[in-house]
C-alpha cells in the first residue's frame, strides 16, 4: 500500500509509470489467463492501461493500485468480448474458388509431430490455460485472481463487483471444473 499524499499534476505521469512498472508482471499474467494468447493479452493490457491513465485522477493514492487496475482490466475485457463480432464458421471441407474460377480445398498442415508442438504439449502450462479458457468467464477471473495472483476473497469481491459469498461459490465451482478438465494431470 502506498502512503496517501497529494501529487501535483506534473507528477501524475511519473507516478502512474512507477505504479505500472511495479505491477506489470501480474497485470500481464491476468490478461493472458483471461484471453488465452499473448497477442490478445498485450492488446488487453494496452487498452486497460490507456483507460487507467485517463482515469488516474480518480485513483486514490494510498489504496492498492493493482486491484484498481485489475478492475479496469476486467471491465475492458468484458467490453471487448461484448463488442467482438461473432465469427462465421465455415467447414474445412468447403471448396474454395479463386478469382479465375479454379477450385481447391484447404491444405492444413499437421503440426502435431513438430518438436515445438510436442514440447509445448508436454508442459503443464498449455493444459492449464486450455482448462481456464473452458471455464465460464466469471469463474475464470475469480480463479485467476485468487489462486494465481493470491488476492483475498475481499479483494476479488471488490474487483469483480460481487459479494464475498459469490466469490467463494464461483471459486469453489471453478476449481471443481478445473479439476475435472485436468483430471489426467491430477495425482490420483
Amino acid at each position: 500500500m502506498f502512503l496517501a499524499r497529494k501529487h501535483r499534476p506534473e507528477d501524475t505521469h511519473s507516478v502512474f509509470e512507477d505504479l505500472v512498472r511495479r505491477h506489470e508482471a501480474s497485470i500481464y499474467r491476468v490478461a493472458y489467463r483471461l484471453t488465452g494468447n499473448h497477442e490478445d493479452a498485450e492488446d488487453l493490457v494496452q487498452e486497460a492501461l490507456i483507460e487507467a491513465y485517463e482515469s488516474f485522477g480518480r485513483f486514490k493514492i494510498g489504496t492498492y493500485f493493482d486491484r484498481w487496475l485489475f478492475r479496469i482490466l476486467r471491465n475492458t475485457y468484458i467490453d471487448g468480448t461484448r463488442s467482438r463480432p461473432k465469427l462465421a464458421l465455415e467447414s474445412l471441407d468447403t471448396t474454395l474458388t479463386n478469382s479465375e474460377g479454379a477450385q481447391s480445398t484447404r491444405e492444413i498442415e499437421d503440426w502435431s509431430s513438430h518438436p515445438e508442438t510436442r514440447l509445448l504439449a508436454a508442459t503443464l502450462d498449455e493444459p492449464i490455460q486450455q482448462a481456464l479458457l473452458a471455464l465460464p468467464e466469471d469463474f475464470r477471473l475469480v480463479v485467476v485472481l485468487s489462486d494465481m495472483e493470491g488476492l483475498t476473497y475481499e479483494e476479488v469481491s471488490q474487483i469483480v463487483g460481487c459479494p464475498v459469498g459469490t466469490v467463494r461459490s464461483r471459486l469453489h465451482r471453478g476449481r471443481l471444473l478445473l479439476k475435472d478438465k485436468l483430471h489426467d494431470y491430477v495425482a490420483k
